[in-house]
């Protein structure tokens, strides 16, 4: 990112900040834009934040946020140093649940906007929403899971969110064989981390 897009990226952060375009925006403590290295070619992208995102206006801070950040680290992965993590949705949606429809499509934009400015290579859905929401909206999270598919010149990879590893230890293995996965398309690529 040269200094014209670095001043674009900072224009968009404050512009998302002020959005009141649905009805989380009167609900929420902070607008969650996301955390990372936006210089980099490797974009995470979940489905929207959580109370302990909420709370701190970082993406995945929560146990499930720790959790990823270990199984990254096992591919040296570190979200400061050679990716950056979002969200479809920026605000919370009360007692967490699922974003609708509705409010994905009002905050779907920001996410665009995001993906242009960053350039990634890479982009990988963390959970079944974000994978039908930017992949495909027919995806079996359960079957398709560790495939990549290229799209506009993107490689996409839907993978299961970190949550339901808390939920369901025995997916584990299936993200960190996905996550092995991704390491090869990064070798493949030349992407530096």
């Amino acid at each position: 990112m040269n200094q014209e897009q670095e001043i674009v990226w900072k224009s968009l952060e404050n512009d998302c900040k002020k959005c009141t375009k649905c009805d989380l925006a009167k609900t929420r403590i902070n607008v969650v834009f996301g955390q990372g290295n936006y210089y980099s070619k490797i974009l995470f992208i979940g489905e929207g934040p959580g109370k302990n995102e909420d709370l701190q206006g970082k993406p995945f801070v929560g146990r499930s946020g720790e959790l990823l950040d270990k199984l990254l680290a096992e591919i040296n992965l570190y979200r400061e140093k050679n990716f950056y993590i979002t969200n479809i949705i920026k605000c919370r949606p009360p007692q967490n649940r699922n974003p609708l429809s509705s409010e994905q499509g009002l905050c779907i934009n920001w996410l665009h906007d995001q993906i242009k400015t960053i350039k990634p290579k890479i982009i990988i859905s963390l959970g079944r929403i974000a994978a039908m929401c930017i992949m495909n909206p027919k995806i079996k999270i359960k079957q398709d899971h560790g495939k990549f598919i290229n799209k506009n010149n993107i490689w996409f990879m839907a993978t299961f969110h970190p949550s339901a590893l808390l939920r369901n230890t025995a997916k584990k293995s299936d993200i960190k064989g996905d996550f092995l996965v991704l390491k090869s398309k990064i070798k493949e690529f030349g992407i530096k981390i």
